[in-house]
């Protein structure tokens, strides 16, 4: 039984071969091929007739030999090989007749290019027809020149094409012009022989000759500097009598495109001007004049004089003109934005934000037709338009200029809010001279628009209002009577109940009152509302929730009158989003247990370091990008430093720490809080949440409060446990200190903690006597710093007498298999407040079996002893029978006070 292709074959076989043999027409296989229903038959179809091809190939009939091109032509087009038929094409082209030759010359430039080594036989063939008498001869041989010319044939017949273009016939000079464009891009270094026949044929009359002598002289001008200056020199009066004639020139019917005259050759002549002006004042100054002329008698009511036009903008502004003829350029531009094409609209933009840098003043005039671009319906206007008013903002109309965008803003489409909205706060962030103006206007992009404010303009907000003593009143009363209203803008709410949350008292007491400010009445039963509120709306967004959560802690200490707080906060420990439900469990048994201890530990942060923040940030934001840019990658085992050799700053140091912010300059004062501190990076609870971020991290940060991500507290000199063990959550109410005495302290010693079924409490048996601050430190002298099924490494402490600061570790590194390592290499980060150095170690084969050791000396200096513990991440690689091996692991039981 027969398959359904070849069912499908032999029909087409049969529709087709009574219609074809070897001499069919091409367009009675054009037919054909469009009849076909299926690729089947197309491929059926072209499969006959490139058979048919290769037999009257084979028995040599020059009769039917351009009818085959010229249906191989057509092959090729459709994508079908036709490899088999590249001598046919010299064979025509050697042909005497210009039929032969002008399908042989067609299907040279179709189907053969530069690369192919069949076309070196056509070199000779191409040479005879250069200097056939007959003159559409010679044309054809200069079209395939111009199309598929090779270095070779370049150097070859250039000196042909140097004759043909001082021929007396047009369009012979005109080809020859444009073949010339190929030989000097082919070979460079044939520039030099082309400099004076270009600008020989610039003084013709023929349009076609002149456009094409200006794209040569503009492709000797990119290829040669010596072709660059003969040309200034030679060829800028002629340029300009050509300009002027075309011009001046009456109505040609040939030329004329849209009552304008060779809109064409006006484009050629003012883009072959503007680089030949451009860094050469002298040639500049003699185009001056005819610029201004074409500038102001150009017709701007139609597309051909608009192109002119900004073609003569861009050359305006492209040579040293003078002021008068930029300020002329601009103004056009300014035209353009008032045109109801989009498209010169646009292009309009674009080359006013390249005007900027040239005279930003000129631009300035023109300020309010941009804003009204700002809100145009085109998307890709909006966002030009947009760009180029950054560009024009400055410290004189800042006000202004964000006032408008923030207007419109109300207005904006969703999908143009983010844009808008980034840009107006970079605006306010870079130009802001008072702070009370730049709140003003951050409080008003967050109420219009926050949902589309990133987070790290939130968290600069915030650094601005804890540093703004005198405005942190005003400022939560503004931001309380915003959330009434704007509740649903994301950003908004998070730095409201931040605000509510740190400065209650002052919402309620309206402390700080501004000359001019309406008092309003908040009790502190609405404060405690207003959060209470913003955590049901928010309830799915974790850190929104988290932070509400953190607010209303905080006013349980603000309004200890207030008992609503106790039972907000209880009723999200059965939330199903658990960062939600361990917070709410962790501050339900501080509001309940731990009265003597809450205030300080829930006091009100201190002053943020803005110079501080705004550095990292800038760094941060760099070593973002440049992490895009390039990512390095570490394989396992493929690290090959010798021990104790390290790179301060390589990616493989700062990958054991994932600290992002390590290449920031090291700093001893306090800095923020970020995901990738290093202590949350030590536990593994970078991820905990963000709601954190922007908060400081100072002297008195430790463990517990970073746990409770709850900001600062009098906690000092808090140390991890021996070994970080991951945290399990369980539904049942939990407190992280839950074994402490009133007596107990918390050392290296203190046991892994993980959470039971029972009910544990964190601050559990602290008496009401007992101060964080006057937890005790003990100091070990030796630690167990990391320990796998495989290895095992030990740290022998001791501290250098007269440095405290200083610590000497030795290091001893234990095989726990049966095999031997080899290639052994260990490296250690730190965090930036720690030095670090590394001794050469004793070697790098540790043997198996516990059977010996290898040790290797570190010397560490923590600059905030007493501040921050020690904190350290370790990779070892090594061999075991050859194949690469690799362990990682932090150290975070290191004695207290080192």
């Amino acid at each position: 039984m027969d398959t359904v292709e070849k069912i499908v074959e032999d029909f087409a076989s049969d529709i087709a071969m009574s219609s074809f043999s070897s001499g069919t027409r091409l367009r009675d296989m054009i037919r054909a091929i469009r009849a076909c229903k299926t690729a089947a038959e197309e491929r059926a179809v072209v499969r006959r007739e490139c058979a048919a091809i290769r037999t009257a190939i084979s028995e040599n009939e020059p009769a039917l030999r351009h009818r085959n091109m010229a249906k191989l032509m057509f092959i090729h087009m459709l994508g079908y090989p036709t490899h088999f038929a590249h001598m046919e094409c010299l064979k025509l082209i050697a042909a005497a007749g210009y039929p032969e030759k002008r399908v042989g010359y067609l299907g040279l430039m179709l189907l053969l290019d530069e690369r192919q080594e069949v076309l070196m036989l056509v070199t000779n063939s191409l040479k005879q027809d250069l200097n056939h008498p007959n003159q559409f001869i010679v044309g054809l041989a200069l079209c395939a020149l111009g199309n598929i010319c090779s270095a070779e044939m370049a150097r070859d017949l250039s000196p042909e094409v140097e004759r043909l273009m001082r021929s007396r016939e047009v369009n012979t000079k005109k080809k020859a012009a444009l073949c010339s464009i190929r030989i000097v891009r082919k070979v460079p270094d044939l520039a030099e022989n082309f400099m004076a026949l270009a600008a020989s044929l610039l003084k013709e009359k023929h349009h076609g000759v002149l456009i094409s002598a200006i794209q040569l002289c503009t492709e000797l001008c990119k290829a040669s500097k010596d072709a660059l200056e003969y040309l200034r020199k030679n060829c800028i009066e002629g340029l300009v009598r050509i300009l002027r004639d075309v011009s001046n020139s009456s109505y040609a019917p040939e030329y004329d495109v849209s009552g304008i005259a060779d809109p064409f050759l006006h484009i050629r002549v003012l883009k072959l001007m503007r680089i030949l002006g451009q860094g050469d004042a002298d040639c500049s100054e003699y185009m001056n004049d005819i610029l201004a002329q074409v500038a102001t008698k150009t017709d701007s009511n139609k597309n051909a004089g608009n192109a002119i036009l900004y073609e003569c903008v861009q050359t305006i502004m492209g040579i040293e003109a003078t002021s008068g003829l930029r300020v002329l350029a601009i103004n056009i531009l300014g035209r353009f934005l008032s045109n109801r094409d989009n498209n010169i609209r646009y292009v309009a933009l674009n080359m006013l934000m390249r005007a900027i840098a040239v005279d930003a003043l000129a631009v300035q005039r023109h300020r309010t037709t941009i804003l009204e671009c700002v809100k145009d319906a085109d998307a890709s206007i909006r966002k030009r338009a947009l760009e180029l008013v950054f560009l024009l903002v400055n410290d004189t109309n800042v006000k202004p200029l964000t006032k408008e965008l923030i207007d419109y803003l109300s207005i904006a489409d969703p999908d143009f809010k983010g844009d808008l909205t980034s840009k107006i706060c970079s605006i306010v962030e870079k130009f802001s001279q008072e702070k009370l103006w730049y709140l003003d206007q951050m409080f008003k992009v967050l109420s219009l628009a926050g949902n589309h404010v990133k987070d790290d303009v939130c968290h600069a907000l915030i650094v601005v209002l804890s540093n703004a003593s005198e405005l942190q009143g005003y400022s939560v009363r503004s931001l309380y009577k915003a959330l009434q209203a704007y509740g649903k803008q994301g950003s908004l709410v998070r730095v409201a109940v931040w605000c509510i949350g740190e400065y209650g008292e002052m919402l309620v007491n309206n402390v700080g009152m501004l000359d001019g400010e309406e008092k309003i009445t908040v009790t502190e039963s609405d404060a405690v509302d207003a959060v209470e509120i913003a955590l049901n709306r928010h309830s799915a967004d974790a850190t929104t929730g988290a932070m509400c959560l953190v607010a209303l802690l905080k006013l349980s200490s603000r309004f200890p009158s207030t008992s609503e707080v106790k039972q907000i906060v209880a009723r999200n420990k059965e939330n199903a989003v658990l960062e939600l439900q361990q917070r709410s469990i962790e501050f339900s048994s501080i509001i309940q247990r731990h009265q003597s201890i809450r205030s300080s530990l829930l006091e009100r942060m201190p002053v943020l370091d803005e110079a501080s923040y705004l550095v990292k940030r800038a760094t941060a934001t760099q070593a973002t990008i440049s992490a895009n840019k390039h990512a390095p990658t570490v394989a396992p085992g493929g690290l090959k430093l010798p021990n104790g050799v390290a790179k301060p700053t390589s990616a493989p140091l700062a990958d054991l720490l994932d600290l992002s912010s390590d290449d920031a300059p090291a700093s001893t004062t306090t800095s923020t809080t970020t995901p990738n501190d290093f202590l949350q990076d030590l536990l593994g609870i970078g991820g905990v949440s963000t709601s954190t971020a922007g908060v400081p991290s100072t002297a008195s940060t430790d463990i517990l409060m970073d746990l409770l991500s709850i900001g600062s507290s009098p906690l000092q000199n808090g140390t991890p446990g021996q070994e970080s063990k991951p945290v399990h959550a369980v539904p049942e109410a939990i407190d992280l200190l839950g074994s402490l005495s009133s007596t107990t302290s918390v050392s290296a010693e203190t046991k892994p903690t993980r959470l039971v079924s029972q009910g544990m409490d964190l601050l559990d048996g602290l008496s009401s006597s007992t101060s964080v601050s006057g937890l005790e430190k003990t100091v070990h002298p030796s630690i167990t710093a990391f320990q796998s099924t495989t290895l095992k490494i030990t740290f022998d402490l001791k501290r250098q007498p007269g440095n405290p600061r200083e610590t000497t570790i030795h290091a001893t590194f234990t095989n726990l298999t049966s095999s031997t390592y080899t290639d052994f290499i260990f490296q250690a980060a730190v965090p930036k407040f720690i030095q670090l150095k590394l001794d050469p170690a004793s070697g790098n084969t540790v043997p198996a079996n516990g059977n010996g050791s290898v040790t290797q000396g570190l010397s560490v200096t923590n600059n905030q002893q007493g501040q921050k513990p020690l904190a350290m991440r370790i990779r070892m690689s090594y061999k075991v029978n050859g194949e690469d091996r690799l362990e990682q692991g932090q150290v975070s039981n290191f004695p207290s006070g080192l």
